[in-house]
């Protein structure tokens, strides 16, 4: 198994995109999109993306192909195809075993939805017994300032999701959460990387508004 997260440095893309933007679907130059992502295969082989939808959709990919298909979450049991997922505050989660790989985008969406207790199900049936995970960069319970009535409907299925941010108004912490969702499945989790709104290195669409997409990446 081999992972890796991009930061927003070493492409192509220009203007708020600059430099290293995988998505397609925020407003860059689909040629220059294209050739970051000719810079990612040229470094750790074949990449399958896909269009994300904040849903629990799940795509078993056996060849990598040009269409992204629609999905958020990737699976593969094929040894040298990396699966990508794309993220600018999202949590890029990454779940590896002995068998089979997994990209997963979990927000606030796709941590309601259970994306990644899907992702976990579907691994286990495709005969992964010890199953690691690793969250990458994302937005920070300091930074993700949500409304109230988000925040309620989150914190009732997600009670570890609450924070306060230092003003004293409602936020979320979605990697404490999923961590805590991920270690009652009996997975081991690691941390990688810092708050997207914190650092200047990683694309954030809380900071930003018009910006690219950074990714994680693995396969087995």
């Amino acid at each position: 198994m081999s992972y890796s997260f991009t930061n927003r440095t070493g492409g192509v893309s220009t203007g708020a995109f600059a430099s290293l933007n995988f998505g397609l679907h925020v407003g860059d130059d689909p040629s220059q999109v294209l050739a970051n992502r000719e810079i990612l295969k040229n470094k750790v082989g074949p990449v399958q993306f896909m269009s994300q939808e904040h849903g629990n959709r799940i795509a078993v990919i056996e060849d990598v192909i040009d269409l992204d298909p629609v999905a958020d979450s990737l699976v593969t049991g094929i040894p040298g195809i990396n699966l990508a997922v794309q993220v600018a505050d999202c949590i890029p989660l990454l779940l590896s075993s002995d068998v089979a790989v997994a990209a997963v985008h979990v927000g606030r969406k796709g941590l309601v939805n259970e994306v990644a207790l899907r992702t976990l199900e579907l691994m286990r049936e495709m005969g992964a017994s010890s199953i690691t995970a690793i969250i990458g960069p994302a937005i920070c319970g300091d930074c993700y300032e949500v409304s109230e009535e988000i925040f309620n409907e989150v914190v009732e299925l997600h009670p570890t999701a609450a924070a306060k941010r230092s003003d004293g108004s409602f936020a979320l912490d979605l990697p404490r959460a999923l961590t805590k969702v991920l270690e009652s499945e009996g997975v081991s989790v690691a941390r990688e990387g810092n708050c997207t709104v914190e650092d200047a290195q990683l694309f954030s669409y809380r900071r930003d508004g018009v910006t690219g997409r950074q990714v994680g990446v693995i396969s087995l």
